[in-house]
């Protein structure tokens, strides 16, 4: 059975293995940094389509297919999904993942969504209900930019602390055993709130949350940042890493030698324009399966805390006048 730690922390007794995974991303993405680690680069950014919505629809299809064509013989077929993104209902999940007929859990955690994704599907392999479960997320730079904030044609500036939506999708298949990473423990995090409404400045909203998970996390287990090769989050970018690192300096955690954020990983700022760093769900989860879990797999890294933030606004609380509170999920991945 699980066992639950301190506050708000499980540990996995058995722990379930992550037997194959994903990543699908655009352009811009695949001419960053990590580009020769994706396992595929869509240099359409309609992805075939005729909207942005069916672009990141279409790449959350092909991600989960491919994560599920790269399962290792003898595992039965996924029995569920857990899959989210960042519009309105959820549409891109909806409409891309209807053609694979699987039941579905639909979540949104803005763009920590993939850390509540696979964080259910663990819980849901430890607890016997399926064998295989299939943990999905996705984000476009077009469709998020058309929701949140302001259409491109416009020419609005973007300030500094502002982050590049990643477009993309990442899939990740679990099982009870099969695969060289496990996931060992999680921490659900809460909504934390601190008051910021710059919607443009979404690290800030977010390292709140990010250091409450984390600290709770080293809490609730009794470690240190050092009992982990890295503290890596989701997308706080290069503004929200800094009040991250002092936030958690206060509660007395040095986390300057362990932290990585995806964000800060997935472009590089100079070249790319990106400012602060790349967002959206698709951020930290194509760079779990193309960048994080290669290490963790070839036991380069032994064990790492991986933090996806998100920020929990939306159009209508934005308008009407309404703070951004973040939220973050942390989830132990080790060496199996």
């Amino acid at each position: 059975m699980d066992t639950m730690v301190g506050k708000q922390s499980i540990q996995f007794q058995r722990a379930p293995h992550i037997v194959s995974a994903a990543s699908i991303v655009g352009k811009k993405e695949g001419e960053g940094p990590l580009g020769s680690q994706f396992d595929q680069i869509e240099q359409d950014p309609m992805a075939g389509q005729n909207t942005w919505e069916e672009a990141e629809s279409a790449l959350q299809k092909k991600a989960a297919s491919m994560a599920m064509e790269k399962m290792p013989a003898g595992l039965p077929p996924v029995r569920y999904l857990f899959s989210g993104d960042l519009l309105g209902q959820l549409i891109a999940t909806s409409f891309g993942v209807m053609d694979l007929k699987l039941p579905l859990f639909g979540l949104y955690g803005a763009c920590s969504t993939i850390g509540e994704a696979l964080m259910l599907a663990a819980m849901t392999v430890q607890g016997g209900y399926s064998e295989t479960v299939l943990a999905l997320t996705s984000s476009h730079f077009g469709s998020a930019e058309k929701q949140f904030r302001f259409p491109l044609e416009y020419g609005g500036q973007r300030p500094l602390a502002a982050t590049w939506t990643v477009t993309g999708s990442g899939a990740f298949v679990l099982a009870p055993q099969g695969g060289k990473a496990r996931i060992s423990g999680a921490t659900p995090g809460k909504v934390v709130d601190f008051g910021l409404k710059d919607s443009l400045n979404m690290g800030a909203c977010m390292a709140p949350a990010a250091c409450d998970t984390i600290c709770q996390h080293l809490e609730d287990f009794g470690r240190q940042p050092s009992d982990y090769d890295y503290i890596i989050t989701g997308d706080l970018g290069s503004v929200g890493q800094t009040i991250l690192l002092d936030l958690a300096k206060e509660r007395g955690y040095d986390l300057s030698e362990k932290h990585l954020d995806c964000g800060m990983l997935i472009f590089d700022s100079e070249t790319q324009d990106t400012h602060a760093g790349g967002s959206g769900c698709a951020c930290s989860a194509v760079t779990l399966a193309a960048h994080i879990l290669p290490k963790i797999e070839k036991n380069q890294w032994k064990r790492v805390l991986f933090v996806p933030t998100g920020a929990l606004l939306s159009t209508v609380s934005y308008n009407e006048g309404q703070s951004v509170p973040g939220i973050a999920h942390g989830v132990v991945i080790e060496h199996a």
